[in-house]
């Protein structure tokens, strides 16, 4: 049996867990792709005909779509039509084989295809369910659609992003919807690690909202608005909490950005002693938030007279933490990137050779790896129906036929 019919190599942090997901596009795949990345067994349930919307978004080469490349890799593609009662029942016989079910439908529809935490705890009383949704399943918005750019706004991150005189700004790629699925995967190794010590365990629900992520990570919001009636508001590429550090970026003569970043009173010093500043003007906190805006402007000036190479060559051996503003061309082309070993190739059918993220973080004992692209519409439905859950050709043959896989 061939890497395309089966992860064979035992690699991966999570090999022989399995993993079902009936959810599309961004937060629930992703929290799936993270498993998958450790070696975890995950069926992704499409529909029939055009699969998950996100096999047709973004960029393209040569009419194939290069997103879901990645975002489907090392998953296996099952085809099943919800609607059909023959499909529900089919969905349920996944559910009973998996460890892990990860759903994003509104609350109404898992209700009515028995998808719901009840429905899942009755078929598989030891199954970790991860619910991801707009507003959460106990909301009074549990059944309203919601998306992770909603998300972002709602978590108060938006209202945080961009300068003090222009509009909230949300972040250049699905922000809310990609910590959502990072979350989502945490909570449930959380779960599992309870499961395998825990010999009292009933299953678990994870009743994740989009908004709730973002929320959670930034820390001081909350508790700033409660102890001090303050409302914190955008202040550009600095911190609110650190607002008499110098973090900011800095165009150079040559037209590049570069971040500069300085959180501590010792780093902040080290900026004015390669500017030419008076250090004792800038010991204390108090001295740096007073001068923050005569630095910002002396090191913006400074930067502008300087090629990039030079700007990073002093940084560095003045100890200034700072980098050059990357894009993809730039990551490809990063030693450190390569030293790393953050970019693979992989062979995909379509393409041909493509190179991708590797599996991050990285592992030294059992790592994870990418051993698929994103696979065709239904390209696992003979291995997971017929040898996995043990349906006959005929059945099969059957399925097919009436258009419920």
């Amino acid at each position: 049996m061939s890497d395309d019919e089966r992860n064979t190599t035992g690699s991966g942090q999570l090999h022989g867990l399995k993993v079902v997901e009936f959810a599309h596009v961004v937060a629930g795949p992703l929290a799936g792709s993270m498993l998958a990345d450790q070696g975890a067994d995950v069926v992704h349930v499409e529909p029939p005909g055009a699969g998950d919307a996100a096999r047709a978004m973004g960029p393209q080469r040569d009419g194939v779509p290069l997103w879901f490349k990645v975002a489907g890799r090392n998953k296996r593609s099952v085809t099943l039509d919800l609607h059909h009662e023959a499909g529900r029942l089919l969905a349920h016989r996944l559910v009973a084989w998996a460890d892990v079910v990860i759903v994003t439908l509104r609350a109404g529809r898992l209700r009515s295809w028995e998808l719901d935490w009840d429905s899942v705890h009755r078929i598989n009383p030891r199954a970790v369910l991860l619910q991801i949704s707009g507003f959460g399943a106990t909301s009074s918005q549990a059944d309203a659609p919601g998306f992770g750019k909603v998300g972002e706004a709602r978590s108060g991150a938006v209202h945080l992003t961009g300068f003090p005189d222009g509009p909230p700004v949300h972040t250049g790629f699905s922000h809310g919807d990609a910590v959502t699925g990072l979350m989502g995967a945490y909570a449930v190794l959380a779960a599992l690690h309870r499961r395998d010590h825990d010999p009292a365990f009933d299953g678990e629900w994870i009743d994740l909202a989009l908004f709730e992520s973002l929320f959670r990570l930034v820390e001081w919001q909350v508790i700033v608005h409660d102890q001090l009636g303050a409302v914190p508001e955008r202040s550009g590429n600095r911190l609110a909490v650190a607002p008499g550090a110098v973090i900011n970026t800095y165009r150079s003569h040559d037209g590049e950005w570069i971040t500069v970043t300085s959180a501590t009173l010792r780093s902040v010093r080290n900026i004015a002693r390669l500017l030419g500043l008076p250090e004792e003007e800038f010991i204390t906190a108090r001295q740096q938030y007073d001068r923050r805006e005569q630095l910002d402007e002396n090191l913006r000036n400074w930067v502008a007279q300087r090629v990039t190479g030079e700007c990073l060559q002093e940084f560095a051996r003045a100890e200034v933490v700072a980098s050059r503003v990357f894009d993809a061309a730039d990551i490809a082309a990063d030693p450190v990137y390569a030293e790393r070993e953050d970019i693979v190739t992989v062979d995909d059918p379509d393409l041909g050779p493509v190179r991708m993220q590797a599996v991050i973080p990285h592992f030294r004992q059992r790592p994870g790896r990418v051993w698929r692209t994103g696979p065709a519409l239904g390209q696992d439905n003979h291995l997971v129906y017929g040898q996995w859950l043990g349906l006959g050709a005929d059945e099969l043959a059957d399925l097919e036929k009436s258009h419920v896989i």
